[in-house]
């Protein structure tokens, strides 16, 4: 990124080489920061900037308020469905408002399109698939928001149904991004399963018809079509026995051809589609976390490269990690980079070499404390609070009190028929959690899943004892009487399994509901566009369906289901949750199928197909979770996975230098301390740095093996690359600003030298 400055070497005047070079490290430090960054959110290093004038809109467009700029306008445009026509009548708006403020929002999401052409440049923004998606959208958008405006009138606009592709798109919205692409990548095999699914049921159709066709009153099977759509409503259980009964009058030999036919296509291929979205799931995560190590010691060999210096390419000094770590996380204070340093330098040489840095990722993300202050908040309290705090953190961590705890549950929780019992049970629990808070400290107590879960269960149960107390006045606080059963997750180690795969895969499964969210929004607009002021009254007379739609003014109970309806957008999504939960959905299905056209058909099968596939994705997605969390123990060996490996810990000691120079802002930082054995003496302090381990963290240790064989084929492709580039040495041109030479003695002085504004005196 720096070839517009000037090389330091053909600087006569020792003030400007010296500036230049500082300028030169200083650009070679953000962007070893933004290849990090990029191995971190699994960008493509295409993306990357590659000039210096490309830096101010890369940053522009990585600024967290930016991405919230683009969140927020994506999730106005999507909102706009509830204004526009059909529109739900309180939030309704005229035609010129509604599409100005679509137009704003597009206008808006093409600022981030313009951005990104000026930092990632013309070949490289047409070669970008997701980009160029998302300027069609917006020329088709804007083109459609301006023709309303001129028009002052909504017209059919069923390309508003690809509005969740600006959200899908944002920064924020990175998991919803990952699962959507994660169930694209699964449709091969799916979609595989689905038409041998299909072609089973075509020939049981075909069958079905010249077997029933002739029954008197049997209509699901009077032609080839009806005897399709029967036993495709059939699948989901939804019309059975009814479409069984009229052959099953005539002979009770007919039952084998359903029962055969749901055994086939229900027990038997459905539970296989299961089992390959499974099976193509959890290749996928493997699959996932492969290609995420290797893109991650990609960017650590690109960034480290940028930080050695060509005297000793093979070692990255401390002064240099620091200026790189000042742009990767900016908030870290000198010690804590020091620190971090220090723990990633496990040959205690005073340089990092490349087989540590790659473990920069694992380590840059610590919480850094001293290790006496690390357990105890109280350890600033005055004589004698501090000793009583510290009394009650040792009671609190002693091994048998949670034990002593959970057996109270067999004791007390099972009665609630009288007032004291549910009063002990409360205040034993309430007793728990004051002693945990006060003697661990609420900072450490309310961020472990486990306590937050029983101090929320101990809140609910206090309410409903109040609630006994006043009887019946408060009758709908007793009903929370039972939630105090939820502490029962905490006896049974299957049950402890189940809510620790909820807290571990609690984020992950609100982008998983997301995903579902912008399914039932694609179908919606269309339902709305497809099927608006279609009138359901009374629409299938002389149908098996009549009395559902039946409609009478006279009578206060008729059939309900003219109320199924794609009015706005809010009713739409209440007629599509029917339709997935999938009891009487063909109810649904015949109704538009008599009122507008058979070809409706297709609009509800398809969407039962689509949902399908993404429920057997979410199952699939829990499945493979909770089984990879029993593993995971099992390898181990571990009786509690939160309690065990649930922190990753690591301990550093600093001794009286080490403590100065990081304390000092004036002195020079060096790893000399790191190497230098004498350097021990004086007062040493202990501390500990601490992180939550995520779930790419325990599939490292869990696949630590087939981690190591990645790790062997980074290396060997690695090393093809350079024997490649020595054979080319003569057409290879290295990067402009890592043109660094140590050849002029007279810059070892200004190379060793930190830059300005890197915890240095200018």
């Amino acid at each position: 990124m720096g070839h517009d400055i000037p090389d330091p070497r053909q600087c006569y005047s020792r003030s400007v080489s010296e500036h230049n070079r500082r300028k030169l490290w200083q650009l070679n430090y953000q962007e070893a920061a933004i290849f990090l960054q990029e191995g971190k959110d699994n960008d493509k290093f295409n993306t990357h900037p590659r000039t210096h004038e490309a830096l101010p809109a890369y940053e522009v467009a990585h600024n967290h308020w930016f991405h919230l700029l683009d969140l927020v306008a994506a999730i106005m445009i999507m909102l706009l469905a509830i204004s526009e026509r059909p529109a739900v009548d309180f939030f309704s708006m005229p035609v010129g408002v509604h599409g100005s403020i679509e137009l704003l929002c597009l206008l808006l999401l093409s600022l981030d399109l313009f951005i990104r052409y000026k930092w990632l440049g013309f070949h490289t923004f047409l070669r970008h698939k997701r980009t160029m998606i998302k300027l069609g959208m917006i020329l088709l958008m804007m083109t459609e928001a301006i023709t309303v405006l001129v028009r002052q009138m909504n017209h059919f606009r069923v390309t508003r149904a690809l509005r969740p592709i600006f959200l899908i798109h944002s920064h924020y919205c990175q998991g919803i991004r990952r699962i959507t692409r994660q169930i694209l990548q699964s449709l091969p095999p799916i979609l595989d399963m689905i038409v041998l699914l299909l072609f089973f049921m075509l020939i049981f159709s075909i069958l079905g018809f010249y077997l029933f066709s002739q029954i008197p009153g049997d209509q699901y099977f009077s032609t080839v079509q009806d005897s399709f759509i029967s036993l495709f409503v059939l699948l989901t259980t939804a019309n059975y026995p009814d479409v069984m009964m009229p052959a099953y009058s005539v002979s009770k030999f007919y039952a084998l051809f359903f029962i055969v036919y749901l055994s086939l296509e229900l027990y038997f291929l459905m539970n296989l589609l299961l089992a390959v979205v499974y099976d193509t799931f959890s290749n996928l995560e493997k699959g996932k976390l492969k290609a995420l190590f290797l893109h991650k010691r990609e960017a650590c060999v690109n960034a480290f490269r940028l930080l050695v210096t060509t005297k000793d390419n093979q070692k990255l000094c401390l002064r240099h990690f620091v200026g790189m770590l000042h742009y990767f996380y900016p908030q870290k204070s000198r010690r804590e980079c020091y620190l971090t340093f220090k723990s990633l330098n496990q040959s205690c040489t005073g340089s990092l070499s490349r087989e540590e840095f790659f473990n920069v990722y694992d380590v840059a993300g610590f919480q850094w404390s001293l290790k006496n202050d690390c357990k105890l908040w109280s350890s600033n309290f005055r004589h004698p609070c501090n000793r009583f705090f510290r009394g009650l953190h040792w009671f609190a961590t002693w091994r048998y009190f949670d034990f002593f705890i959970l057996k109270e549950i067999d004791v007390v929780s099972y009665n609630f028929t009288a007032s004291w019992t549910s009063i002990v049970f409360v205040c034993i629990y309430s007793v728990e959690a004051m002693i945990k808070i006060l003697g661990r400290g609420p900072r450490d107590y309310f961020t472990h899943g486990w306590d937050v879960f029983d101090f929320l269960v101990t809140v609910v149960s206090l309410v409903g004892v109040f609630g006994e107390l006043f009887d019946d006045s408060f009758y709908f606080i007793m009903v929370l009487r039972p939630f105090r059963l939820l502490r029962l997750f905490k006896i049974k180690r299957r049950y402890r399994d189940v809510l620790g795969t909820l807290f571990v895969l609690f984020h992950r499964l609100i982008s998983l509901v997301i995903v579902i969210v912008l399914v039932y929004y694609f179908f919606a607009i269309i339902g709305m566009e497809v099927f608006l002021n279609v009138d359901l009254q009374n629409c299938c007379k002389n149908t098996s369906v009549e009395d559902f739609y039946r409609y009478n003014n006279d009578t206060l109970f008729e059939g309900f289901y003219y109320l199924n309806n794609f009015d706005n957008l809010l009713v739409s999504g209440v007629t599509l949750f029917e339709l997935t939960v999938v009891n009487n959905w063909f109810i649904i299905m015949e109704g538009y199928a008599k009122a507008v056209s058979e070809w409706a058909r297709l609009y509800f099968m398809l969407f039962y197909i689509v949902m399908m596939v993404v429920m057997n994705i979410v199952v699939a997605f829990v499945l493979e979770s909770f089984m990879f969390r029993i593993q995971y123990r099992r390898q181990m060996a571990l009786e509690d996975i939160e309690a065990d490996h649930g922190v990753q810990k690591v301990e550093v000691t600093l001794n009286e230098q080490e403590l100065q120079m990081c304390n000092d802002e004036r002195a020079p930082l060096t790893g000399y301390y790191i190497s230098d054995n004498n350097a021990n003496s004086g007062e040493k302090c202990v501390f500990i740095g601490e992180r939550t381990r995520s779930r790419e963290d325990f599939s490292m240790r869990m696949y630590s093996d087939e981690v190591q064989e990645w790790a062997e084929e980074f290396n060997k492709a690695r090393q093809t690359t350079v024997d490649t580039l020595v054979e080319l040495r003569q057409r290879h041109r290295q990067r402009p600003n890592s043109q660094l030479s140590d050849s002029n003695n007279d810059f070892d002085t200004v190379m060793d030298t930190p830059p300005d504004g890197v915890f240095s005196d200018p």
